[in-house]
């Protein structure tokens, strides 16, 4: 079995591996190789988080906004179906990284053609700008909303998160990590507060969960359906994840290599557990404080941030406006990554 290991190293492709995922911390987090389950999973926890982010990005609030104004709660079952298909999808990227030591990147030049990657990087290019597009100009939006700065310096502004990731990254990966998981708290404790004063129909959200007919049957529905799908799937995420677990200072023994894939499966479905919720919290607001007043044709952040406070409260728009620039933030900042 050892041996079946190192033959999915370095055997089976094309090429050899020339070099490691993320150089400058490859490995650089230590593993303890004894101590409780609890500790051997802290260590492994992190990674999932900045993968969750890329599944709640600006870009999804748009068609959660219309779908739960349109169609109430109808379409929670949509966001449960896009997450399972997220967990699904982000533990086979793991499972790649830690029995190959490749990201998928690397796995897909050392296994294709040149003729076949070259295309392959350009789609993959193509999907992180068009992704990356919706997670900036949200991002603006987030700044325009809540300091009134206009679109144009608030882009500028935004794409210069790069510096960030340059300046975080001298002071280990654990900086980052620790730097999104606090942002994605930050929108956790915004959505809960509006959830709070919105008090919704627990029994149509509990509803919303069962699929029904209509969700094929009705073109619109299937439309905005097929549009929070798009909009959560993130194929940049795949790439980002298969290299940051990469992190890890896992060894490269069988037992050891099979432990991380679980530990960050784990890691990875407790993170987009929490995703699940803070998407499954747009719709909701969406469909108690606009399709339940018959305002079924909300799907502009700007246009749900004005229409809040009447329906709501006066402190709702801050919340929305603060909750969309910290997602904003954190998606760009992994998309960049």
């Amino acid at each position: 079995m050892e041996g079946s290991v190192s033959q999915g190293l370095t055997g089976g492709w094309r090429r050899r591996s020339a070099t490691v995922s993320l150089a400058e911390s490859h490995r650089s987090i230590a593993v303890p190789k004894g101590g409780s389950a609890i500790r051997r999973f802290l260590a492994f926890a992190g990674p999932g988080y900045l993968v969750a982010v890329g599944y709640m990005d600006p870009g999804n609030w748009a068609t959660s906004l219309a779908g739960g104004s349109k169609f109430g709660y109808a379409l929670l079952f949509v966001v449960l179906l896009s997450n399972i298909m997220a967990i699904i999808l982000q533990s086979l990227c793991a499972r790649l990284a830690f029995a190959s030591g490749r990201d998928l990147a690397q796995a897909c030049r050392d296994s294709y053609s040149r003729p076949v990657s070259f295309v392959l990087w350009l789609l993959a290019e193509a999907a992180i700008i068009a992704t990356d597009l919706a997670e900036v100009i949200g991002t603006a939006i987030g700044l325009k909303l809540l300091f009134g700065i206009p679109l144009q310096i608030g882009v500028v502004i935004t794409a210069l998160d790069v510096f960030l990731i340059i300046a975080l990254q001298r002071f280990g990966f654990r900086a980052i990590e620790a730097v999104v998981i606090a942002l994605m708290t930050v929108i956790a404790g915004c959505f809960a507060v509006q959830i709070a004063m919105l008090n919704p129909d627990w029994g149509g959200i509990l509803r919303g969960f069962v699929p029904t007919s209509d969700l094929l049957t009705d073109s619109d529905m299937l439309y905005l359906g097929l549009g929070i799908l798009g909009a959560t799937v993130m194929p940049h995420n795949l790439y980002l994840h298969s290299a940051i677990v990469q992190t890890r200072d896992v060894g490269d023994s069988l037992a050891e290599r099979r432990q991380a894939m679980n530990m960050a499966t784990l890691d990875s479905t407790v993170a987009l557990m929490f995703a699940l919720l803070v998407n499954a919290s747009i719709l909701i607001l969406a469909a108690g404080a606009f399709h339940a007043t018959s305002r079924h044709d909300v799907a502009e952040l700007g246009e749900a941030h004005a229409l809040l406070a009447p329906l709501i409260g006066a402190a709702a728009p801050t919340l929305f406006a603060v909750a969309l620039l910290a997602c904003g933030l954190n998606s760009t900042v992994t998309a960049t990554l």
